[in-house]
């Protein structure tokens, strides 16, 4: 499996954000809360899609069913412009009953249909794929192990409920801090 850049990029700012919306100022999970309140604003998220898609995509976070992988993870190789439609996808993917209104929504926007694509891709890689470790880190675990797995493998599978760990979590809610502020935000301090 191979992962195009484009969605190597877009995967980091998908998971900043959920992992942004998951946790308050006194480290209180409450990613329900806001993905609720973001779910009742799609009529204006759909106005970023096309600058900040990440943002937007987080709305249908384990909104989406995938039953043919292997198709999903074709699509993880390709880049923007080439996403077949929605339409296009039925056999392979299918919408939560809570998503579908959400997805008619977006789906009368235009780019709308490539958009349902992207998201559903974005989802799959944050359940299903994680990155493989960095080449010297793989190697010492191989020695370890008795492995002879190939560096070459992208990605292996996890388990969607692993536990985060929580420094990681607080240097990625710093480079957020960081980015905002560039981008003209107040930092909460």
């Amino acid at each position: 499996m191979k992962l195009s850049p484009y969605f190597r990029d877009l995967r980091s700012a998908y998971q900043a954000e959920l992992e942004d919306l998951s946790f308050d100022s006194e480290d209180k999970n409450v990613l329900r809360q806001r993905l609720t309140q973001k779910r009742n604003e799609m009529a204006f998220l759909v106005q970023m899609m096309e600058l900040s898609p990440e943002m937007v995509a987080v709305v249908f976070h384990q909104g989406f069913r995938f039953t043919g992988p292997s198709r999903m993870e074709h699509l993880l190789g390709l880049h923007a412009g080439q996403l077949p439609a929605w339409d296009s996808l039925k056999d392979s993917i299918q919408l939560e009953p809570w998503a579908q209104g959400l997805a008619q929504t977006v789906l009368r926007e235009p780019g709308g249909s490539s958009f349902m694509t992207l998201a559903a891709v974005l989802e799959y890689l944050y359940h299903h794929v994680r990155p493989a470790p960095a080449p010297a880190q793989e190697e010492a675990d191989a020695e370890e192990d008795g492995d002879d797995t190939s560096a070459d493998d992208d990605f292996s599978r996890f388990d969607a409920d692993d536990a985060r760990d929580p420094q990681d979590r607080r240097t990625r809610e710093e480079a957020g801090a960081d980015w905002l502020a560039d981008q003209g935000f107040d930092r909460k301090d």
